[in-house]
């Protein structure tokens, strides 16, 4: 009985020495006591007076202010957020429901996409997105993601079951179509592939089936709901997979969201730990093993603390999708920062920062600079071509002629383009060559045949002309011809610059030129107003170079009509 009083001093000073040497046996709280108490305490400073009036307010305090959230989420994107009328479905929905729940506030749902769901965050549309949002290295600087991660997948490429498609070696100089904003865009670009770019998920699976896209890259977890359909999954399969990330509930990264970000991390620990996001899932039909696996561990009792979002042994690392910088990068970014400094303007030039972007974009000049002069010289050949088929004194060569130049002019060019590329597909397997000669062909034509419509107009003004003044003699018909086209000069030159004016749309079939790898490039780099404006400087410079030579040209043809 003796034993038993030093004993017990001898178990308080253990306790004392662990307490001493592992704060946390003391202070850990379970996330349910901190978060009631992060309630309780935004509840009741959103209750004193004048407080919802204030500038600036804590974004948490602001939730109980309104006794709402807005939670920005998909209006198009099968079995995590879908619209049809004024209902929502999804797990993505049901989330955003049982947080609203857990706070005791109304949800007030916003529609966003991959482009606009970090501007809208940013610009104070919405509190949290919650949007199937992939939580990668890349984004940890444009908001603040909740911990632990609400769900997973990987992204695939999608494509007909015929297709030879097993890996990256594939893909190249081959168009995908994907969505603007998606974080595995850049990997795609990488491996030499080119971008097909649409707003919403949900159009990709029609775009498959009409052939618009040959392939497509999504998430898993979206073409899961798509390959439930038999008349799908006979049609198409899966080629590879790539960039497992995990997804991640995101609120603005600022001060005063702080505390809202603190309160859905707490509510997420405890989502995992008492099966609600499993739950959720299953009742929307979303695969589950993530949530199973995160399950068992946030029942752990190292994860299950208020300390638990902040332990690297029970939270999941975000994808690591740092691309390689350029080596002049950093003067870059030097710049960037002088001029936002000097004037507030958000200035951008993510085409000089990573070698994707630097690649895609010296490699867009140069397809452009080759287009345009391809342009020029198609459209001049096809107008010497079309013109003197118009003027021959041939039936069977000028009217065919006549009638084919009436078709280009009343055809758009996005049609002539497309058939352009269908003939040129369909006689050379796919590649960036193809589709840039195919525009070439299409602008020649459809600027030449203008072009050439004024020379054989010129043609017959000079044989009238030749007719009345010289009786039945006079200029041989390859002289008349050369004056034909000095007459018709200014006409040429016009429908010449029109051809260099016209090559950026030569992106609408894939052609890789600058429009196109800018495109590529903002589809996973910030910075689209400042890319773009270069892109329209670009062309100026183009153009007046065209002008300038287009004017010797002239001058030229002038000149040789003033000698004859």
């Amino acid at each position: 009985m003796r034993a038993w009083p030093t004993l017990r001093l001898a178990l308080a000073g253990i306790l004392a020495g662990a307490v001493a040497t592992f704060p946390f046996v003391a202070t850990a709280e379970t996330p349910d006591a901190a978060l009631a108490k992060l309630i309780e305490d935004a509840r009741a400073e959103a209750s004193a007076p004048d407080t919802c009036a204030k500038p600036e307010l804590d974004r948490l305090v602001r939730v109980f202010c309104d006794n709402r959230i807005r939670p920005g989420v998909r209006e198009y994107y099968p079995l995590f957020g879908t619209r049809e009328g004024q209902t929502r479905s999804g797990y993505d929905v049901d989330v955003a429901r049982a947080l609203a729940r857990h706070l005791s506030v109304e949800p007030v749902f916003v529609r966003v996409n991959a482009a606009t769901r970090v501007p809208l965050l940013a610009d104070d549309r919405i509190d949290v997105i919650l949007a199937t949002m992939g939580h990668n290295t890349q984004r940890d600087g444009q908001v603040r993601f909740i911990r632990p991660h609400y769900y997973q997948s990987e992204t695939i490429i999608v494509g007909p079951r015929a297709l030879p498609v097993k890996g990256w070696a594939d893909i190249a100089g081959r168009t995908i179509c994907v969505t603007i904003g998606n974080g595995s865009n850049a990997q795609i670009v990488s491996h030499n592939a080119r971008l097909m770019l649409f707003d919403e998920a949900g159009v990709l699976p029609d775009q498959l089936r009409e052939e618009t896209c040959t392939l497509a890259a999504q998430d898993d977890s979206f073409f899961d709901y798509y390959f439930i359909e038999p008349d799908f999954a006979n049609r198409f399969d899966k080629k590879f997979g790539f960039a497992q990330v995990p997804w991640g509930m995101a609120v603005a990264r600022t001060a005063s969201a702080d505390r809202l970000a603190r309160a859905l991390d707490l509510m997420s620990q405890i989502f995992h730990r008492d099966g609600v996001f499993l739950g959720i899932a299953r009742a929307n039909r979303v695969g589950t093993g993530f949530l199973e696996r995160q399950r068992a561990v946030w029942n752990r009792p190292e994860c299950n603390t208020d300390a638990g979002s902040t332990n690297s042994a029970c939270v999941l690392p975000a994808l690591d999708a740092a691309l390689q910088p350029t080596p002049f990068a950093g003067r870059v970014t030097a710049i960037e920062d002088w001029i936002e400094a000097r004037t507030g303007v958000d200035f951008s030039l993510p085409m000089f920062k990573t070698m994707p972007a630097w690649s895609l974009f010296k490699d867009g000049i140069v397809n452009s600079l080759i287009l345009v002069a391809g342009a020029l010289a198609a459209t001049l050949l096809f107008a010497m071509v079309l013109g003197g088929l118009q003027s021959s004194r041939r039936f069977l060569l000028r009217w065919p002629a006549r009638a084919g130049t009436i078709v280009l002019q009343s055809s758009p060019v996005v049609l002539t383009l497309v058939i352009a590329a269908a003939v040129a597909q369909a006689i050379f397997p796919y590649s960036s060559a193809v589709a840039i000669g195919a525009a070439i062909v299409a602008l020649g034509l459809m600027n030449g045949s203008n072009a050439g419509q004024a020379i054989a107009e010129a043609m017959h003004t000079l044989r009238t002309e030749r007719g009345s003044v010289q009786g039945t003699g006079g200029i041989p018909t390859i002289d008349l011809f050369g004056r034909a086209v000095s007459r018709s000069a200014t006409q040429i030159v016009s429908f010449l610059i029109n051809a260099a004016k016209g090559t950026p749309i030569a992106s609408f079939i894939g052609a890789p030129e600058l429009l196109s790898a800018l495109t590529d490039i903002t589809s996973f780099a910030s910075g689209r107003a400042t890319t773009y404006t270069l892109l329209l400087v670009f062309y100026v410079a183009v153009v007046v170079v065209v002008v300038w030579l287009c004017g010797r040209f002239r001058s030229w043809l002038e000149h040789r009509q003033a000698a004859a």
